[in-house]
């Protein structure tokens, strides 16, 4: 059992949830709680670390874990734990997690599912730009998955999507979602298009959404939360489409902006 914060593999911990270098150095990132540790693939834990309480509390699913990954879990005092978590008050558990990347082409077309002749989803990817808040990051990526997403392009100059707080708002989609982090976010608007995929912009002076066809292959382009869309980006689209507002309200923030348009997308492809 560990009972000092000093101890290297909690410096370590607490560094990777401080850290997005850190992160990325070690291509580690840190999951807390019993329903998202338990949500994580076989293969990508790295690290498991409980408390007393938590054992006492989640015994059952201890023992599952216990038994598939006891080389790597070991028991903490709750003063470890809570230098670890990010959270004020942590259930108890945390695992470090080894990173999946994927490719721009990942996001395009499931190749692997195309060799297997599996029956693949028509494109359906959200490109997002400077995001720079981690709660609205995660909830798209959430909804991406419940919406059918078949990938996302994130720019490098976003919030970090392995951030505590992102990872706690995608509610485990962050395991099941493809997103490839982009350092070319321009170049590679323009590469998806060559590739067949229509590309709209949310800009206050496009269309109505509701009365475009999104059954074809499809990205879209969400902004930053203040400043919206580059201009560079903006300049990509083939298409400006809107969401129509009563009211006073001008904008409505990247996540929800997302998820409404996600739904209609996905309104038409189980229509149709």
């Amino acid at each position: 059992m560990i009972t000092s914060i000093s101890n290297d593999k909690i410096k370590f911990m607490e560094k990777l949830r401080k850290s997005a270098s850190f992160r990325r150095e070690n291509g580690l990132y840190i999951v807390e709680g019993m329903r998202m540790v338990k949500e994580i693939p076989k293969g990508r834990i790295n690290s498991i670390y409980y408390t007393e309480r938590a054992f006492e509390r989640y015994r059952e699913k201890f023992e599952v874990l216990l038994d598939m990954y006891k080389d790597i879990c070991e028991e903490v005092s709750e003063s470890c734990m809570n230098k670890m978590c990010d959270t004020e008050t942590p259930q108890g558990i945390i695992a470090s997690v080894k990173m999946k990347h994927y490719s721009l082409e990942d996001i395009i077309r499931d190749k692997k599912a195309e060799e297997k002749g599996e029956k693949v989803p028509k494109p359906f990817i959200l490109v997002l730009e400077r995001l720079q808040d981690p709660g609205n990051l995660g909830t798209i990526i959430r909804s991406a998955e419940a919406t059918g997403v078949t990938g996302i392009v994130v720019s490098g100059d976003s919030a970090d999507i392995y951030n505590p707080k992102v990872i706690r708002s995608t509610m485990g989609a962050i395991f099941r979602v493809k997103i490839y982090i982009s350092d070319e976010i321009i170049h590679d608007i323009a590469a998806i298009k060559k590739n067949g995929i229509k590309v709209y912009a949310m800009h206050l002076d496009g269309a109505e959404f509701y009365n475009k066809d999104f059954t074809a292959p499809s990205a879209f382009l969400i902004g930053n939360e203040g400043n919206g869309l580059s201009p560079e980006a903006g300049r990509e689209a083939d298409d400006m489409i809107r969401i129509p507002m009563m009211g006073k309200v001008e904008s409505l923030n990247a996540a929800i902006s997302a998820s409404v348009v996600s739904y209609e997308v996905l309104r038409q492809r189980i229509k149709k």
